[in-house]
């Protein structure tokens, strides 16, 4: 694949020499409506005593005008889509600098009780989350949040298939982001679903036949007014009749209106977005899957959209005073396009929920696509099922800068257990949460900060971060005591979890903490459990001695020319020195 930050760098350079052509056809445009306008505002007065000659010319230069306006916009939406994707680039080489804190941190989907989105920084400013997100569809980001908060072990591989592919296609990646990037939206997808699956037509096939007998009446008689043999006076009745029919279904007219109004928008956005599904050929078993939901008979899901929204844009025009008054009361406007509409929601309603979930589903892997393309230095780990849970060549934190990140290797074998000790900012909590990381990546199927990985899937649960709560009335001890029983009911439950702790009961004393860690860990082992836990307390890694499940490991402090040294180096072994005292004095706090 091509370097990310060069394919970043062109992509800018592309798209705004695409946008200064296209402001220059704009500007001919525009001239060539204002010469237009005046030419046919001209034309009429000049003939303004031959009305059936200026009529005429006003037809045919509100036609003219009209097309130019037509070519207007969409060379207007197309240099807006340049300029997004240009936008686009430019945040991802801002991104790639390290500059992503001013981006949504999902802070608001951080929840104590999960499993372990509180501990390893998936929310927050700083976060993993606001690091990879970049959907652009509210659904797809909470469909994001909710794949790397799922624990999912099943279908890796398939997941690994299709974030790959996506990874090789990033122009195309960038482009649906661009126009889905191009419609704000009032309505959620799954308030239109509901509202489509609720709705209770007011037509019925009678209304399809009246307004065309309508208009070829109006038509006729105003052939006959125009050729002086009917009074013109003729045409306003008739007028007054066609307003008079359409009156009777107003209220309901109205009520879907409004609806249609909000949801209008959607509609547009979703048609071009699974017009881009459609068109792309993909290979990956998952991605080849969604596309096939998208798929009615002979017909292309983008071109049902784009009917549908061309009907809502029809029936839109009753905003306008002249089309609503001659609209209606000729053609029956209003009544005609309601009709097309309800159709439409009768035979496709069904079948919406279905469409707009493709829609997310890409959104969403678009920011694992795009994630993977922007670090094809990573590695996708080998799923396999022997005894080995990880077993991980320079494994290290996928958000430290890779000119500050020190890497480890990693070995540990199911139903293993870790005990990690280290001086303070020796690197141990930074290391869980690169465990932790690998294995919620892993799941999800991204490649991890690694040179090599093996990994055979497991559940992830964690306590790190235990806080009190005045709301609830729970002291920090209780709270700790209360995600501890949780830990140990997730695994009773489903032995199949990979436990992360951090230096635990921190809320008592000494002593008390000391016996209270051994005996959790101990039945941590029991149950069959997977794990590392890091602690300060060297007394807790006696027990390798006793317990063959356990292994001792350390993150080494040396004190050298009264300076600290730190080599953030995962070690075999217990630690044997300790730096809090030599920090108090070092800052002349002691």
């Amino acid at each position: 694949m091509e370097n990310a930050l060069e394919f970043y760098k062109n992509q800018i350079r592309k798209y705004k020499t695409l946008s200064k052509q296209l402001f220059k056809k704009l500007s001919l445009f525009s001239t060539l409506r204002v010469v237009t306008f005046l030419l046919t505002v001209t034309g009429i007065y000049l003939l303004k005593n031959h009305w059936q000659s200026a009529l005429g010319i006003g037809v045919l230069g509100t036609g003219i005008f009209l097309f130019l306006l037509s070519k207007y916009t969409d060379l207007k939406n197309k240099r807006a889509l340049y300029n997004r994707l240009v936008k686009i680039n430019e945040d991802e080489l801002r991104i790639a600098s390290g500059d992503f804190y001013h981006r949504p941190n999902g802070i608001k989907y951080q929840n104590p009780k999960h499993h372990f989105s509180l501990d390893i920084d998936m929310f927050g400013n700083g976060s993993f989350f606001q690091y990879i997100n970049r959907t652009t569809i509210p659904e797809a980001k909470d469909r994001l949040v909710q794949n790397l908060l799922a624990n999912d072990i099943n279908n890796i591989q398939l997941r690994q298939e299709a974030i790959k592919e996506l990874a090789k296609l990033p122009e195309w990646r960038q482009h649906y982001t661009g126009i889905a990037q191009g419609v704000s939206v009032e309505y959620s997808a799954g308030d239109i679903i509901k509202w489509l699956k609720n709705y209770r037509p007011f037509l019925n096939r009678v209304h399809f036949w009246l307004p065309i007998s309508f208009s070829i009446l109006s038509v006729l008689v105003l052939c006959l007014v125009v050729l002086e043999i009917a009074p013109i006076e003729f045409a306003g009745y008739w007028l007054l009749i066609g307003l008079g029919i359409t009156g009777r279904y107003l209220k309901k007219i109205n009520n879907l209106a409004q609806n249609t109004e909000r949801t209008k928008n959607t509609f547009k956005q979703y048609a071009l977005l699974l017009d881009q599904i459609e068109n792309q050929n993909f290979q990956s078993v998952l991605l080849k899957k969604q596309q096939e939901r998208i798929k009615v008979d002979e017909l292309k899901a983008s071109a049902i959209f784009t009917k549908f929204t061309k009907s809502l844009d029809l029936l839109d025009n009753r905003n306008n005073f002249i089309s609503a008054i001659f609209g209606n009361g000729y053609l029956l406007w209003d009544v005609k396009q309601s009709y097309h509409i309800e159709q439409w929601i009768t035979t496709y309603s069904s079948k919406v929920e279905d469409w707009f979930d493709v829609v997310i589903f890409f959104d969403e892997y678009n920011s694992l696509g795009t994630y993977a393309f922007n670090h094809q230095e990573f590695v996708y780990p080998t799923i396999t099922n022997n005894s080995t849970t990880i077993s991980s060549k320079s494994l290290g934190h996928p958000l430290l800068h890779p000119e500050k990140r020190i890497d480890s290797d990693l070995e540990l074998l199911k139903e293993q257990f870790f005990i990690v000790t280290g001086a303070n900012m020796a690197g141990k909590s930074t290391f869980l949460r690169t465990v932790g990381l690998h294995i919620v990546m892993a799941n999800v199927g991204l490649p991890v900060c690694a040179e090599k990985s093996n990994y055979k899937p497991i559940k992830l649960v964690t306590s790190m971060r235990t806080t009190d709560s005045l709301k609830d009335d729970s002291s920090y001890f209780f709270s700790e005591l209360t995600r501890l029983k949780f830990i140990v009911d997730t695994i009773e439950n489903e032995s199949d979890y990979f436990v992360i702790l951090d230096e635990i009961l921190k809320g008592t004393n000494s002593t008390d903490k000391a016996l209270g860690s051994k005996k959790f860990v101990e039945r941590l082992v029991k149950l069959k459990a997977t794990g590392i836990i890091a602690t300060h307390d060297l007394s807790l890694t006696e027990i390798e001695t006793e317990i063959e499940p356990i292994k001792n490991y350390f993150f080494d402090a040396q004190i050298i020319d009264d300076e600290l040294h730190f080599d953030y180096k995962l070690k075999k072994g217990v630690c044997q020195n300790m730096n809090a005292s030599f920090l108090l004095k070092k800052m002349e706090i002691l």
